[in-house]
């Protein structure tokens, strides 16, 4: 299958999202240096070039991406790849970013290969940030089409066509479960950080949604239970012998 890219191009949407990363992560220590951060699947170069200039921090950043799409360049080396393979050393970074980008790398296998190469190229106790949309989420986020990825996947793409949106559904969305249990097949352990996300969210994103008052009220534990319907998973990945 020839697969798409999907990349959120605009910079003005992509610099609040890598603010929200920054405020989810949970960075290891320094020892004296800049901490080197990799972001895979760059597309704009948005987070990448955020990290680069952080003040409160010192990142060394990497970027890579199948396409150079980027709309911006400043501060960090970019390398084009090609599938999940990474161009780097083993233990060499202490920050992953994989935004959005599990659910294009292909079927099963491969997703299980771009955490491995995630789990490979991270420091013993670093710290990898995952997001990927939910198979459950109503609407498709790539295609914008309700319940698309409900469908078993012999009929995602006759619903695409039939729509007009496109020609062939090039997606992997997973469940909760399922990426729980890639994320272990890779050798790693991981944090679901949803509630987090979905409160910084509604407070710093979109603080006058319609929903966000309630979710302001709404406890923890009870966010906690929803959290397999949450639009997108969110982990912090760690190897799995530095698990919190």
């Amino acid at each position: 299958m020839q697969r798409q890219p999907h990349a959120a191009l605009d910079l003005r949407g992509r610099f609040p999202k890598a603010e929200k990363i920054r405020h989810l992560l949970t960075l290891p220590e320094s020892q004296g240096r800049p901490l080197r951060l990799l972001e895979i699947g760059t597309g704009s170069g948005a987070i990448a070039q955020y990290f680069a200039t952080c003040t409160d921090v010192h990142f060394e950043v990497e970027a890579v991406d199948v396409i150079d799409q980027r709309q911006t360049s400043e501060g960090y080396t970019f390398h084009c790849v090609s599938g999940v393979n990474l161009p780097f050393e083993d233990g060499h970074f202490d920050v992953v970013i994989s935004n959005h980008v599990l659910e294009h790398v292909g079927g099963h296998e491969e997703q299980i290969g771009h955490l491995s190469e995630i789990a490979r190229v991270m420091r013993g106790d670093g710290v990898a940030y995952l997001a990927s949309p939910n198979r459950w989420q109503l609407v498709e986020p790539h295609y914008h089409l309700a319940f698309l990825s409900w469908l078993p996947r012999s009929w995602r793409t006759p619903y695409l066509k039939l729509s007009g949106k496109g020609r062939e559904y090039d997606c992997e969305p997973l469940r909760m479960s399922e990426l729980e249990d890639i994320v272990a097949s890779a050798g790693l352990s991981g944090s679901n950080i949803c509630v987090a996300a979905v409160r910084y969210l509604f407070t710093m994103e979109k603080p006058n949604a319609a929903i966000a008052a309630w979710i302001r009220r709404v406890p923890d534990g009870i966010l906690q239970q929803l959290r397999r319907w949450s639009p997108t998973h969110v982990y912090l990945l760690r190897h799995e012998d530095r698990a919190p």
